[in-house]
Parts: structure tokens; C-alpha cells; sequence
């Protein structure tokens, strides 16, 4: 009897969304793949990156853990945080990476051996190995540069490019798991912080040409980057990046907690509006988690008190398939 073979599915992009999208996902009989953004400069990522010279490790160990089937305490090591003295705000994952990098022969390696301590499930590709920043020019002439400071609550208007400095090429290994995929996922993350970076090293579009590609929604909109979007906002700068239409996009249909909206106005953040109601390729869904996320304690950056849920996620995804 013939064995059926598992769908090939990749997710494209970083931190918290993309680490909800693996939870689910890892769960379903697929054959799980992850291309990780590398220009992450903030926190204790960017700590490392300045004084070490090492590539970011925050998202790619954030995928690690998502696609961890190892025991409960190697996964909570690899997100202990420090909250105090030299260390404070440094993630112990994050420094294991970067110890990593410096004993191992090359990027590669570090992978293979941090996969084989969290017995991971599916595979993990940087989108590029070059050190690289982001660069970023707003519709007022500004031009930031680095992932860190174009996440601030900027108030240069929209952003009309978003660019790497220095040009880089994606890892090969990421094209070839991109261009034997049966399907893409892209998001839910930060547009132009988590996703749209890994469209910007040379040979990733070119891979993601003829893939069927399923788009996740964000909840909320993010400060100094999306500010007012409309889901047909956040689609159309996906698909200027991409240069070609997503066949689906999934989209979050449940009743945002009050409590939480308001939360958000403090910060002028507020939800994506569905206007999409005649896009045939809007799937929606109840995709609300109804956890409420705290900081851990040391964490310097601000994080996203709503989220999808991953159960939840990951079957709408499932179900496209």
C-alpha cells in the first residue's frame, strides 16, 4: 500500500506571530518548515548583535521553542528571561544561540545542534545568513534604519519602502524549502518588522512566484507603521512585496474584548477593519485567544496583549489545505 505523503507547508516571518502560527501547526500531519526573519535589533537580540557580532537569535529561538517536542524544562529555559544585574533583560535562549555561533563551524550547524537539544519538530531556515539591517523611508522623506527604531511609535507618515543595508541573498536551503512547498503561510506579525523582511533578500519572491499562499491577518494595527490600515492595507503591502495577488486570507471574525481595544487607544493602535466583504478569499474565523498575555519580568519591550490562538489558527489553516 502506497504511504500518503504529508502536505509541505512553510511559514514565513518572526516573533510572536509566527511562534502562535508553529504551536498550532506543529500539532497536524504536515511537513512543518519555518523561514525565520534575520534583522531583528531590538532588546536582547540587538544586545548581542552590537556586542558580539552575532546574527539575531530572538525569532529564530522563539521558532525553536514553538517546534520543541523535548521536555518542559528545556523549554523554559531556552525563554528564561534575566530581570536583574548584568544580565538583566538578556534571554538565556538567546545566549545559547550566540554561544553557539562562536563554537560552531557555521550557521548551519548552530541550527542542527539547538534542534537537536529541543528535539524539534520540522525544519528551521534563516532567510539569509548576511548581516544586514532593515532601512526604512516614510512618506515625509525620513529614512530609519534598523529594525529596532523603525518599530518605535514613529510619526513620519506611512512607510513607502522598506529596504535591506546591506543587499542580501536568502539561504539557499530557505528557497529550495520555499519552492518545494505545497503551501505558504504568511503572518500574523508585524508588517513591517516581521514580515515583509523576509521578502527582501534576493531569490525569496522569485520562490514564492507560483506557491499558493495563505495570508494571516493581525488583530490590531501597530503604531508609527500601519496606522489606520484596513485589511485591504495590510494585503496590498504584502502583495506589493510579494508583486502578485495571496490565494487566501484569513482573517479574525470574533468580538475584540472592550477592555483590550481600550488598552490599545492609549497607544493610537486599533483594530484592522475587515473592508474585504466581496474578496472571495477571505476565510473568517473565530481566532481570538482569550488568555491575557503579561510581560515576563525583565522584558524590556512592549508585547501584543492580543493574540490568535494557535488551536484555532492552525485548523483554519489546516482546513485551506
Amino acid at each position: 500500500m502506497k504511504r500518503m505523503q504529508l502536505q509541505r507547508v512553510a511559514v514565513i516571518g518572526g516573533g510572536t506571530g509566527t511562534f502562535i502560527t508553529l504551536t498550532g501547526l506543529k500539532k497536524y500531519p504536515i511537513d512543518l518548515g519555518v523561514v525565520v526573519a534575520m534583522t531583528d535589533s531590538g532588546g536582547s537580540t540587538g544586545r548581542l548583535r552590537d556586542q558580539y557580532g552575532v546574527l539575531p537569535p530572538g525569532d529564530l529561538r522563539q521558532c525553536l521553542v514553538a517546534l520543541s517536542q523535548s521536555d518542559e524544562i528545556w523549554r523554559e529555559l531556552f525563554l528564561y528571561r534575566f530581570d536583574k544585574g548584568d544580565f538583566a533583560g538578556h534571554n538565556f535562549g538567546n545566549i545559547l544561540l550566540s554561544v553557539l555561533e562562536k563554537i560552531s563551524p557555521n550557521y548551519r550547524e548552530v541550527i542542527k545542534r539547538a534542534s537537536t537539544i529541543l528535539n524539534v519538530k520540522g525544519g528551521i531556515f534563516p532567510v539569509t545568513f548576511k548581516k544586514t539591517n532593515l532601512k526604512a523611508k516614510y512618506e515625509s522623506g525620513k529614512v530609519i534604519k534598523g529594525e529596532a527604531l523603525i518599530d518605535k511609535d514613529n510619526h513620519f507618515g506611512r512607510v513607502i519602502s522598506l529596504s535591506l543595508t546591506p543587499p542580501s541573498i536568502a539561504n539557499p536551503n530557505a528557497v529550495k524549502r520555499l519552492k518545494n512547498s505545497d503551501f505558504v503561510v504568511i503572518g500574523p506579525g508585524d508588517l513591517y518588522t516581521s514580515l515583509i523582511p523576509c521578502l527582501l533578500p534576493h531569490g525569496i519572491v522569485k520562490a514564492l512566484s507560483k506557491l499558493k499562499i495563505i495570508f494571516v491577518a493581525n488583530l490590531m494595527n501597530k503604531s508609527g507603521q500601519t496606522d489606520g490600515f484596513t485589511l485591504t492595507g495590510h494585503v496590498s503591502e504584502i502583495e506589493k512585496y510579494l508583486n502578485r495577488p495571496v490565494n487566501k486570507i484569513i482573517v479574525n471574525n470574533a468580538t475584540l474584548p472592550q477592555k483590550a481595544v481600550l488598552y490599545y487607544q492609549k497607544y493610537k493602535e486599533d483594530p484592522v477593519l475587515d473592508d474585504l466583504k466581496a474578496d472571495r478569499r477571505v476565510v473568517r474565523e473565530d481566532l481570538l485567544s482569550y488568555s491575557q498575555y503579561k510581560n515576563k519580568k525583565g522584558d524590556m519591550l512592549k508585547r501584543s496583549l492580543l493574540r490568535h490562538d494557535p488551536e484555532k489558527l492552525a485548523k483554519a489553516i489546516f482546513k485551506l489545505m
